[in-house]
């Protein structure tokens, strides 16, 4: 384990905000959290449970694990609570999954920064396989078949996809044919599909849809989700899984309880009885969730503008709150200042321009790739009355602090060399 280094997501949250404490001025597009405030029927719920604390049972109550059902059912995923696994959070139900699903992972390139180092953390090998123009957060097919086949060759095992929509870094979602063609290459080289659906209540467009691979393949899909982005609780760690019915399923889970029961053995109770109300949706949990979406998508689509209006290309945002420009069209002058890649990208971007941004390299995409996540979530106030604020605006671009932001946003990038 020596030499291993924290998230590079966590460390450039962590060094910003010692930045800010200690004066200065950034504009920090760096760390994926929905920075909103606690919805006040949430904060009842947990109080409701906050005697809970014996230990439970290791995969969730049953209460929790049926609103959990209930909530995949509702979006044409027939489930049963025992098909559900309750966690603190989504992060280690992957870890778990990971450790007792054998083989080699194959991931899209770019995806979430957590995905490989988990692989490597359990001993897998992870392939990295180009997205799609149209996308991202899945490979292109024929990339992905090409590297299975290639990968097999070198003698290694891939043995699960994990598939993302919408995705982290792209902000984008995979159309139903790709979807389809995904599953169909996952049957034909008997690939177990771990489809991250954590952002799937964050469509911009209203009326938009997903179609899960868990509808396609529902034998061979584990569907992950959970309250950290669509209801802005990333610290109160709620997670859940879906397991596929029948026998492989059923082993699956069996195998990732038995790591639950020796890593974190069980999620919080007062979790509990927060994921068991807001799973089961309720009609202002229902608006919440309608409302949010709306903000996010106003402010990644400005986001986009200005980064498409320095130079950039940029896949247009169509869920969850990050776009994630490439300024390829500035190599030329970017190279003359020193700047040939990712890394140094995000460097001057924060040294000089005082933007904080992550590299896409962090991502898994090529390290020369002049591309880098911006969390456009970040620019919704640093205090909870200006967040409040942004939230209930009927324009939340209008709101002072974001259309300060923005501005400034849109100035620094005006200053990269052209």
């Amino acid at each position: 384990m020596a030499g291993r280094k924290i998230s590079p997501n966590l460390a450039l949250d962590q060094m910003v905000a010692q930045r800010i404490a200690a004066g200065e001025s950034i504009v920090h597009l760096g760390f994926g959290e929905s920075r909103l405030p606690v919805f006040p029927p949430l904060l009842r719920a947990l109080t409701e449970g906050g005697d809970r604390n014996a230990y439970g049972p290791v995969v969730g109550d049953p209460a929790t694990r049926d609103a959990v059902a209930g909530y995949f059912s509702r979006r044409r995923l027939p489930t049963e609570a025992d098909q559900v696994v309750i966690a603190p959070g989504s992060k280690p139900l992957l870890m778990a999954l990971q450790l007792v699903v054998g083989g080699d992972t194959l991931l899209a390139a770019p995806s979430w920064v957590t995905y490989a180092p988990q692989a490597r953390l359990a001993g897998r090998t992870a392939l990295g396989v180009p997205v799609p123009e149209s996308c991202g957060g899945v490979p292109d097919p024929a990339a992905l078949r090409e590297t299975v086949r290639a990968a097999r060759v070198l003698g290694h095992d891939p043995r699960i996809l994990v598939l993302t929509s919408p995705d982290n870094p792209t902000g984008t979602h995979a159309p139903d044919d790709l979807v389809r063609e995904l599953c169909a290459i996952a049957e034909e080289e008997d690939l177990l599909i771990v489809s991250d659906e954590i952002y799937r209540d964050i469509l911009h467009t209203p009326g938009t849809d997903l179609l899960s691979p868990a509808e396609v393949a529902p034998r061979r899909t584990v569907v992950l989700t959970g309250l950290s982005k669509n209801l802005a609780l990333g610290g109160w760690r709620i997670g859940a899984a879906r397991f596929p019915a029948g026998g492989w399923g059923e082993r699956i889970r069996a195998d990732v309880a038995s790591v639950a029961s020796e890593i974190w053995s069980t999620l919080a109770g007062p979790m509990q009885s927060v994921a068991r109300y807001a799973f089961s949706e309720p009609p202002e949990i229902r608006e919440r969730l309608t409302e949010d979406a709306a903000l996010h998508g106003a402010v990644a689509g400005a986001v986009h503008r200005i980064m498409v209006d320095a130079g950039a290309t940029c896949r247009p945002p169509t869920g969850a709150f990050y776009v994630y420009p490439d300024f390829e069209p500035l190599r030329g002058p970017l190279a003359e200042q020193g700047i040939t890649d990712g890394a140094a990208l995000q460097r001057y971007l924060l040294e000089e321009l005082g933007v904080a941004v992550l590299s896409g390299h962090h991502f898994g995409d090529r390290p020369e790739a002049l591309c880098f996540r911006a969390a456009t979530s970040m620019l919704y106030g640093e205090t909870r009355d200006q967040q409040r604020q942004t939230q209930t605006a009927a324009d939340p671009l209008t709101v002072p602090h974001v259309a300060d932001a923005l501005v400034r946003i849109e100035q620094a990038l005006a200053k990269l060399p052209r």
